[in-house]
């Protein structure tokens, strides 16, 4: 569609000031448009037509709650498809998200070969298959490894690690389609890589670690910005070894993300760690995987054997490991507010504009006049209903509002 579409009825939700208010919102071409009281949008747009005899499409939110777009910034798959195994296929994981609110990503490579990276990249500068439908956005890539701990590896491959050299990252930028990129600082050459990255503007974001207080420290001087899902693939909060989590939550500048499905990290420990960071601080991710909307049993992330179990993936090679997750953005959104017991529209922050504003993209996440028209309707129970990418609206397979 490339028309306009009055929303109305609803209640917007503002990740910006955390408020909540009935209001009608108007898109038009790709844009938004106006947001009005209700009852107030112009030319009579809320009763299908713009004033100027074009017809309107509207949707009664009536009951539901309005939301920016969500932007999540930790993708590896959906659907069956697992895009380091296949990056060509990223575009079907794209066409998957919107059914959980998302309107724009970053697509995850997980550690692998330079071969890899390049298909990764090819597949996104291609642009979307014909005969593959119209998703979320992808916005470039997280490359989270290969300059990983071989102490806390996880599921990526140890074989495929390697030490931070300039000659690694080289043509690593945002320009070329790399948005962020996982490094453990203790390494070797690390924060030389560190530095020249943040200079490029790449995000670099801290994780996979078995580094000290100090050389955790010292990567954040060096230039990184985030921390990839505080409290996995790192040591826990010690009494007398703040570790990593300390010197995130005790302080500092840094973008924590936390993997928020209530496996990986305990409820109990996500509220303490919102409560910690605070709304600018705390961004939500999914680490979702190929499993994301399918049944539970075997499973592949990255060419390694997982099972899909409560929401997650389990390594399959006895460490009792994690792999990932299978819940979406807006599942997340839901167990952030509810573990944390935070108003939605505070929730929503950890989910819009922190990790909009992360990867300098200010103008995503938030709902204003003149920005994309990416739009997120929930039900009263922070489920997806609808959702509207660049002005046109998704058909998502599911019911439980009027579209007229």
């Amino acid at each position: 569609m490339n028309g306009t579409l009055a929303i109305i009825g609803g209640i917007l939700l503002d990740p910006d000031t955390g408020r909540a208010e009935p209001a009608d919102v108007l898109l038009s071409d790709g844009r938004v448009s106006a947001i009005t009281a209700p009852g107030e949008l112009p030319g009579g747009a809320g009763n299908g037509e713009a004033g100027l005899g074009e017809p309107v499409e509207r949707f009664d939110a009536t009951g539901l709650l309005i939301a920016p777009g969500l932007v999540d910034l930790q993708v590896n798959g959906a659907a069956g498809v697992d895009i380091t195994a296949e990056p060509e296929r990223l575009w079907e994981v794209a066409a998957a998200l919107p059914r959980h609110g998302v309107t724009s990503f970053a697509v995850n490579i997980v550690t692998s070969d330079a071969r890899t990276r390049q298909r990764a990249l090819a597949a996104l500068a291609a642009g979307r298959p014909d005969g593959v439908p119209a998703g979320a956005v992808p916005l470039g890539f997280s490359f989270e490894g290969p300059m990983l701990s071989p102490g806390r590896h996880g599921a990526h491959a140890l074989e495929l690690l390697r030490t931070p050299t300039p000659e690694l990252v080289e043509g690593w930028s945002p320009q070329a389609g790399v948005l962020i990129t996982t490094i453990a600082p203790e390494l070797p050459g690390a924060l030389e890589v560190i530095r020249l990255l943040a200079d490029r503007g790449v995000v670099v974001s801290l994780g996979h670690t078995v580094a000290t207080l100090e050389q955790f420290e010292a990567g954040a001087a060096a230039g990184a910005r985030a921390v990839t899902h505080l409290h996995n693939g790192m040591a826990p909060l010690g009494n007398r070894e703040p570790g990593p989590v300390g010197a995130v939550l005790g302080g500092g500048d840094l973008v924590a993300a936390l993997i928020v499905d209530g496996v990986h990290v305990h409820p109990r420990t996500v509220a303490a760690s919102w409560k910690a960071l605070g709304r600018k601080r705390f961004l939500a991710v999914t680490d979702t995987t190929s499993a994301l909307d399918q049944p539970d049993g075997h499973s592949r992330l990255g060419g390694v054997d997982v099972e899909i179990r409560d929401g997650a993936l389990w390594l399959t090679d006895g460490s009792g490991s994690l792999g990932g997750s299978a819940i979406g953005l807006d599942d997340a959104f839901r167990l952030l507010a509810r573990f944390t017991g935070a108003d939605p529209a505070d929730a929503l922050a950890a989910a819009t504009t922190v990790p909009a504003d992360l990867i300098a993209r200010p103008e995503l996440g938030r709902l204003r006049p003149g920005g994309p028209a990416d739009v997120v309707i929930f039900d009263p129970e922070l489920h997806t209903v609808a959702t509207v990418i660049g002005g046109q609206l998704l058909d998502l397979g599911k019911t439980g509002a009027e579209v007229a």
